[in-house]
């Protein structure tokens, strides 16, 4: 979205889907978008689409000279009270692609332009419709596919976040204007802001955005999907296992070891929380250069997962210290969930045995793990319950919460942005730094918030997030 276009000139786009479906909805905004689309539309009865109240539907059809192009229902929205914030027409029309461009190619030609990736939702920003944070808000609430993914996102459109970020700018305005007030009156020496006071008024500012930044992990998986980190050595069943819970032949099946050379991903909903699990390489000792990079990005995989899952062999017990040995290694004993799955248990006659060792070696070796399975991803046996306890290592996060949840890295990066700048304002209070340098930080913050909402912000910026968004929204 580099070019310079008018900002107000028509636009034009298919805003459902492509692909043939029983109805399609055109959207046209803009100056002229009501005069030109009444160019073509005939009414069964009623007033013409100039005349027609705002936020009104009128059934008719769609004409060329004399020629019907389709039976269409045009619903009517006039500035400012649109999603643009202009006079915006939806043309719900039939679902024919035929249709659909018949319909663009005459509205282009009466001057029509077509619309840009993002520009409806662009021009919502520019008219003041919505902030910056709502409007990137609009292209999560499309991409949602969970429960939490949908909530997060519709509450951060209707502006809780924004709403947030207003009151700690109030706060922090405050702040500058008490500092910039003692500079105006430095000569008399006048002290306006009592340094307790200030340092008290930064510190909730820093806990609150600290706060925030805290809640990107918990932002990211839920916009993203939980990281689940399959491993384990080679031929034990983990793209057996992965094709298992996705329901598809999405990984190779082979008797031969190191089938798997890189990872493989794919997600899936569990119990309304979306679980992005991966396939990792198998463990073992190799002189193979690919397979070796291969086992390398096994162990990024399992330093970046939330839930790791231990494959282990019921037919190869010798290897269950090396197995539970190499996990010690890689995983982060912080937060990370560990599941042990014993596979191929159907093969096997001393499940119980099995179990009870990999408990004892794990406890011996200091892993905390969520539960120890038997299973058979070849047929399905335990699949259920592993499915069950994955979803309970997400118990006890908020994905229903009505909180706040930054999701986006944009705003995770300004965020801290604005926090190292407070943290030097507290470090100044305390310090007695001069009061203009302690100003000049605060304005930082104030500019990095801003950042997020829009407030400070760049044609190239505007165009890098809103050239991701789908062309009609």
């Amino acid at each position: 979205m580099s070019e310079h276009f008018d900002n107000n000139e028509a636009i034009c786009a298919v805003s459902t889907p492509a692909g043939v479906g029983a109805l399609a909805v055109i959207r046209v905004t803009g100056r002229e978008s009501i005069t030109i689309t009444n160019r073509f539309f005939v009414p069964l009865k009623g007033v013409t689409l100039s005349e027609t109240k705002s936020h009104s539907a009128r059934f008719g059809t769609f004409v060329k000279d004399g020629e019907i192009v389709d039976e269409v229902v045009v619903t009517i929205f006039k500035a400012p009270h649109s999603f643009t914030g202009e006079d915006t027409v939806e043309i719900s029309c039939h679902g024919s692609n035929y249709v659909q461009q018949r319909i663009i190619n005459l509205l282009v030609e009466a001057g029509v332009r077509l619309a840009q990736p993002g520009e409806f939702s662009k021009r919502a920003f520019l008219n003041g419709r919505m902030d910056l944070a709502q409007a990137e808000a609009v292209a999560d609430l499309i991409a949602s596919e969970t429960y939490a993914a949908h909530k997060v996102a519709l509450n951060q459109m209707r502006g809780g976040f924004s709403k947030e970020l207003s009151r700690m700018r109030s706060s922090l305005l405050e702040l500058v204007s008490l500092m910039e007030l003692e500079l105006d009156f430095s000569e008399e020496d006048v002290v306006f802001a009592d340094r307790k006071k200030l340092q008290k008024m930064v510190k909730e500012c820093s806990e609150h955005i600290y706060g925030l930044t805290e809640s990107f992990k918990l932002g990211n998986v839920v916009k993203n999907g939980v990281p689940v980190a399959i491993v384990g050595a080679t031929n034990t069943g983990k793209s057996t296992l992965l094709n298992a819970i996705l329901g598809e032949e999405r990984a190779i099946v082979s008797e031969l070891h190191g089938t798997t050379r890189d990872y493989i991903e794919d997600t899936v909903n569990l119990g309304g929380i979306m679980f992005r699990f991966t396939d990792t390489a198998g463990i073992r000792k190799t002189s193979e250069e690919i397979e070796i990079l291969g086992i390398g990005k096994t162990y990024e995989k399992i330093h970046s997962a939330s839930v790791v899952i231990l494959m282990l062999d019921a037919q190869r017990p010798d290897n269950f210290d090396d197995g539970i040995l190499q996990l010690k290694k890689a995983i982060d004993k912080g937060d990370q969930q560990v599941i042990i799955i014993l596979n191929k248990t159907d093969a096997v006659e001393s499940q119980a045995i099995l179990l009870s060792q990999i408990k004892k070696l794990s406890k011996k070796m200091q892993i905390n793990f969520r539960g120890i399975l038997p299973l058979s991803a070849k047929e399905g046996i335990g699949l259920d319950k592993l499915k069950s306890l994955i979803i309970e290592t997400q118990n006890d996060k908020s994905f229903t919460s009505s909180s706040t949840l930054v999701t986006n890295t944009r705003h995770y990066q300004s965020l801290l942005y604005a926090n190292n700048a407070l943290e030097r304002v507290s470090t100044g209070l305390e310090e007695s730094i001069p009061t203009d340098l302690l100003a000049q930080d605060i304005r930082e913050a104030l500019f990095h918030i801003g950042e997020i909402v829009g407030e400070v912000s760049t044609e190239e910026v505007l165009g890098n997030i809103f050239s991701k968004f789908c062309i009609g929204k």
